[in-house]
């Protein structure tokens, strides 16, 4: 594919994956619970990868698909259970949601840099063959999904009650019926998945659709709750619409900086050869597994000297930490040689800044999300949150194509320059979102009632 199209193809992809959270959590909420949503989500995944495994080429699209389904049904119950660990009013949640954070990048490092180097052929190669190096790196990712869902398997048994079904009310054979009725229907959907997937033009309808059905289910689900709950549903609504602005900004790390690491940066790290794509796709994951829980930490320590900031300015937080990471990405351009090749440790630092925005803004709004919500819409709003995720990343696309589209046939080191720039112009927005968002906390303050 051509950078353009390879942008537009990569938003469309991650747009999907994240918009089915919604669908994974209202099925969670209604009819099979966390743990049984959690397992059959991770089993489809696990599906997914093992499809692509076997042909990566002729089947890339029908494996893709299967993660997607299975990532609406893991992604948003995982991390509900999570916030249900703690009881009302408990000030370890946010920094419970650090360390399951830190948690879930080992995953994204081991997958960012393993299995690319791996289907590059940076690593293994004197023992795989070049022609089933990938087949390899997504055989990697289906075994390490079958240790963890094994793992959840025969630890399970230590959350209690937490994420059972939510029609014990009924008989088991109608409960079943139910169950059964969403596992045959979520596997029946998967032609349709592919020609949404295949064809990213299909994705504008999509994104069209799904966001207004969202809200409008919202919305009625809103008219049986009391004043005080309405005022938090709104807002959490404000943390979801300005978590779709970071996620745009952010995922530029699979579009537009993929493409700016293979093309305009060199190849060591603190004199440490090492392959750019592989750097920028596991150097923010490294950061959170190093820094995770000394936020939490700090989180803490703060809580209990009464100095903890509100949600809504660690949220500005996030922002003005994005804020700096892009403007390093625009610096690079001041440090490359006549050919457009430019710092990778420049680049690297620039990931290092926006990982504290990131732990600022993502496990945070997954723990305010669940103290927002009432219980029985837990799931819908985490996958609320995890929808806003996917309108960042569609318009993480669009971002990518419009600065792949305008390098289009420049010199390496015309593109480093037009890249660089529409980096600037990112770093200038997200500090005015970041702005906003300290400047109105104390309305949204109020919204949040007792919720700190």
């Amino acid at each position: 594919m051509n950078e353009e199209v390879a942008n537009l193809q990569y938003g469309a992809t991650q747009a999907f994956v994240y918009a089915f959270t919604f669908i994974g959590g209202l099925f969670a909420d209604k009819i099979l619970g966390y743990r049984k949503s959690l397992f059959w989500g991770g089993l489809l995944m696990i599906v997914g990868s093992c499809i692509l495994a076997f042909d990566p080429v002729k089947f890339f699209f029908l494996g893709i698909s299967f993660t997607i389904i299975g990532t609406g049904f893991f992604k948003p119950n995982i991390s509900t259970i999570v916030g249900r660990l703690y009881k009302d009013g408990d000030n370890r949640r946010d920094a419970g949601f650090s360390l399951f954070y830190a948690g879930v990048n080992v995953g994204a490092l081991i997958g960012g840099y393993i299995c690319v180097a791996v289907g590059k052929g940076e690593m293994f190669s004197n023992l795989i063959s070049e022609n089933l190096r990938w087949n390899f790196a997504f055989g990697f990712a289906a075994i390490v999904m079958m240790i963890s869902l094994l793992t959840f398997i025969r630890t399970q048994k230590s959350l209690g009650s937490i994420g059972i079904s939510p029609l014990l009310h009924l008989e088991t054979s109608k409960r079943k019926i139910f169950e059964y009725i969403t596992y045959i229907a979520s596997i029946a959907v998967i032609p349709c998945i592919i020609l949404l997937v295949s064809n990213s033009q299909y994705t504008d309808i999509f994104m069209y659709i799904i966001g207004p059905c969202a809200l409008l289910y919202l919305f009625f689900e809103m008219r049986n709750f009391s004043s005080e709950e309405k005022k938090k549903m709104i807002a959490a609504l404000v943390f979801i619409l300005f978590s779709i602005v970071f996620w745009a900004f952010f995922e530029q790390s699979g579009g537009s900086l993929s493409l700016f690491a293979a093309n305009n940066l060199n190849k060591t790290v603190l004199g440490i050869p090492l392959d750019p794509n592989g750097v920028n796709n596991s150097a923010n994951s490294l950061f959170v597994i190093i820094f995770a829980a000394l936020i939490g930490i700090i989180w803490i320590w703060m809580s209990k000297r009464k100095m903890e900031p509100n949600t809504i300015v660690k949220f500005g937080l996030g922002f003005l930490f994005l804020a700096g990471g892009f403007y390093v990405f625009y610096c690079t351009k001041f440090f490359a040689d006549a050919n457009g090749i430019t710092s990778l440790n420049l680049f690297t630092f620039g990931w290092f800044i926006i990982t504290f925005g990131e732990l600022c803004l993502s496990p945070i709004g997954m723990s305010i999300m669940t103290k927002l919500s009432p219980q029985k819409t837990q799931a819908v709003m985490m996958g609320m949150w995890f929808l806003a995720s996917a309108y960042g990343q569609y318009f993480a696309g669009l971002l990518g194509a419009n600065i792949a589209k305008a390098s289009e046939s420049s010199t390496n080191l015309e593109k480093l320059i037009v890249y660089a720039d529409g980096y600037k112009q990112l770093a200038l927005y997200a500090l005015v979102a970041g702005v906003i968002l300290i400047a109105i906390s104390p309305l949204i303050k109020k919204l949040m009632g007792s919720v700190k």
